[in-house]
């Protein structure tokens, strides 16, 4: 048996949709979703919040999810990145619990609209394949990045990537002779402990993809956004994973 753990981080302090994190998304809080995907799910053991906020962490609670520690305030800026608030969970963890997970599910709350079965899908590609670091949940991109451009210092633009074998200019190439690319979404991270703690990156070297369906891809920044989400949610109530209430 692996040890599963789900890390949802959940900060207090956002601006561009203040109390994001708690702010009820068809009359329940948004971070209920994420923590409903990770007690749902067979493969994972714990559900765990990392937070800065003692309210966040009073409504996940409510929710079924631990919170055993609060994060530090300097790890719960705007421009934190995932890799110490997690690094600092499980070194939590590890020092005060002896707890040491093989897998960890990262479960962003800003992309709550996650299919039936999608995490332990993502857990089980992982656990399928003993040299992969991770795995990262994807959508078919919107707009192809070979048709990208970057201006250089002088003004004039060039590609933003270089062209692929067998293509001379790719930007004035029909995108269906072009190689498929993606997007990242944040409905699934996993990856292995060793990943995280001895490589010192979220997604190590060998990254699996998850694809999904494009129309699970809302990620909730804004409040247009949130205007979007709620519209959304009509139409995929009944194929999302749903908090039990």
């Amino acid at each position: 048996m692996n040890k599963v753990l789900a890390i949802i981080p959940a900060r207090g302090g956002s601006k561009s949709l203040p109390r994001k994190n708690i702010k009820q998304l068809h009359g329940i809080p948004l971070i209920a979703y994420s923590i409903a995907a990770g007690l749902q799910a067979k493969h994972i053991s714990r559900v765990i919040v990392s937070t800065d906020d003692a309210e966040i962490a009073e409504v996940a609670r409510t929710w079924g999810a631990e919170v055993p520690f609060i994060r530090p305030g300097k790890l719960a800026q705007g421009d934190t990145p995932d890799f110490g608030v997690f690094q600092h969970a499980l070194k939590w963890l590890a020092e005060q619990e002896n707890y040491v997970p093989d897998v960890i599910v990262q479960l962003r709350p800003t992309s709550p609209f996650r299919p039936p079965e999608c995490v332990d899908q993502a857990v089980d590609l992982l656990l399928d394949d003993r040299i992969a670091d991770s795995v990262r949940t994807i959508v078919p991109s919107g707009q192809n990045p070979y048709k990208m451009w970057r201006i250089a210092e002088k003004g004039y633009i060039s590609p933003l990537l270089k062209a692929p074998a067998g293509i001379v200019e790719p930007y004035n190439t029909p995108r269906q002779q072009l190689p498929p690319t993606y997007w990242q979404t944040g409905h699934v991270d996993v990856a292995r402990y060793p990943t995280i703690m001895k490589k010192d990156s979220m997604s190590g070297d060998r990254i699996l993809p998850l694809i999904l369906d494009p129309r699970y891809a809302i990620d909730l920044d804004t409040e247009s956004d949130w205007s979007r989400a709620e519209w959304v949610m009509d139409s995929l109530e009944s194929s999302i994973i749903r908090p039990k209430i």
